[in-house]
């Protein structure tokens, strides 16, 4: 049985073919407002990174709610690959704190 699955398995391989990521631009969410460390730290990745990724990377600043804006932003966003989030210091303490609609554990 386990070689006719590995036969299965080589057959069916070549039908499959790997799609090429990034192949749109990828969105860096940012809690806090320009200016700031995290936003010099991310624009400084956003402009190195297309370098190796071929793709543009966009910093987008979400200040605001003692980052909760921009962390519940990037909770929601499509689990698809094409968001980054920089999380801070106020992230790892936030579910403690305030009652939001998403969970950083």
């Amino acid at each position: 049985m386990k070689k006719l699955l590995v036969v299965l398995g080589i057959l069916f391989s070549g039908c499959v073919a790997a799609q090429s990521w990034p192949s749109k631009p990828i969105r860096y969410i940012v809690p806090f407002p320009p200016g700031a460390f995290n936003d010099t730290l991310a624009r400084t990745l956003a402009a190195e990174l297309p370098k190796t990724l071929g793709q543009q990377v966009i910093v987008d600043n979400r200040p605001g709610g003692n980052t909760i804006i921009g962390t519940e932003m990037a909770a929601k966003s499509p689990p698809d690959g094409y968001t980054l989030f920089g999380a801070a210091l106020p992230f790892s303490v936030i579910q403690s704190l305030y009652k939001t609609s998403f969970d950083v554990t």
